[in-house]
């Protein structure tokens, strides 16, 4: 039985629009400066990005970009993995 590509496409879809749909809300909260601070600290890498204040257009073009990306790149994944798995 093969990978249906009509559901992983909309799951990483969902996967990765909804990754960055609460990225946005974290910069909408002021909750991502610290948030990223944090993680370079802990990987031990200097923090040197400075996030901008939040945009709705911008948001809503990130998460449209990135589940785009998802989608397509879900249903090539499961096409290759079907074609390997004859």
């Amino acid at each position: 039985m093969g990978t249906d590509p009509n559901r992983a496409d909309l799951v990483l879809g969902v996967l990765l629009g909804g990754w960055h749909s609460i990225w946005s809300l974290l910069v909408a909260l002021g909750l991502a400066q610290p948030l990223i601070d944090f993680v370079f600290w802990i990987h031990f890498i200097k923090p040197v990005y400075v996030i901008e204040p939040f945009a709705i257009g911008r948001a809503a073009i990130l998460v449209l970009v990135t589940a785009s990306i998802g989608y397509v790149s879900g249903f090539a994944f499961a096409m290759l993995w079907n074609r390997i798995h004859r």
